[in-house]
């Protein structure tokens, strides 16, 4: 398992979630949680199945409107945030089930992370002159320095649907990255892996966060993993906060062994 990363002092505030209630008919998804994430750390948010933890990143990226609470994103406050609006802000996320056109090669769908990057007309596109031309060299050497960083040159031309499901995560994470988004959301991105796979992503996660400088808000269900590279960690149950420090005050706080952890972790 990579070393850990909490040695690393982040920054200032990125990211702000206020008294964010969410609610499905009379299913209470999240109760008044507020959280924050700062400039290049790592934040995980961690809780039983059911916790609210998803919808807490549908909240951030804009899937779902929260009916309370505020979003404070780079000092920008809204009610709610719009996914194109998250994206084009620079807010990148990947799927608990893979979201991914399995019947197109690796190459084609990272590409498709670059698609808010062009801004060439229909003309331009169709006869690739000018604008559209350079845009597409700078898709192109973008989305190579991607395929090298995750080590994947070797599938490149793959098929998605034929790779196993390990490599197909590190695909969509690679899809993630070509947007160059300066917050990444994961959502379980080693649900499923094995031992050796998991090992492999949570060197891409620290490698992201390092090199990159990409801050990371993940949800993950190994408690290993989350320990080891996070650099804090919000706890949720039943849509409640009920724990939010670094993964050693987490580890001691009761509320969280009762409610998650269970006392034999």
């Amino acid at each position: 398992m990579p070393s850990s990363p909490r040695d690393r002092l982040p920054g200032g505030e990125m990211l702000r979630m206020e008294g964010i209630s969410l609610a499905f008919g009379g299913v209470r998804a999240l109760i008044e949680v507020s959280f924050d994430v700062r400039e290049h750390e790592i934040r995980a948010i961690i809780g039983p199945n059911g916790a609210g933890k998803s919808s807490m990143l549908n909240v951030i990226n804009g899937v779902y409107c929260p009916q309370q609470g505020t979003i404070t994103f780079r000092g920008k406050v809204r009610r709610n945030m719009v996914p194109h609006d998250a994206a084009v802000s620079g807010i990148a996320r990947t799927f608990q089930n893979i979201a991914l056109f399995k019947g197109m090669s690796v190459l084609d769908n990272i590409m498709t992370g670059r698609n808010l990057r062009m801004k060439g007309t229909v003309v331009e596109q169709a006869i690739h002159v000018g604008r559209a031309r350079r845009e597409e060299l700078e898709n192109r050497r973008k989305i190579e320095e991607v395929i090298d960083f995750l080590e994947i040159q070797s599938i490149r031309k793959t098929p998605v649907g034929r790779l196993p499901y390990g490599l197909q995560k590190r695909v969509e994470l690679a899809r993630a990255l070509a947007a160059e988004p300066s917050l990444l959301l994961l959502d379980e991105p080693m649900a499923g892996m094995n031992v050796e796979e998991k090992q492999d992503m949570c060197r891409f996660v620290l490698d992201v966060n390092e090199q990159y400088g990409t801050t990371i808000v993940l949800i993950e269900h190994d408690m290993g993993v989350v320990m080891d590279i996070s650099d804090r960690v919000v706890v949720l149950d039943y849509g409640r906060k009920i724990g939010d420090g670094t993964p050693d005050e987490i580890r001691r706080s009761q509320a969280v062994i009762d409610a998650y952890l269970g006392v034999a972790h």
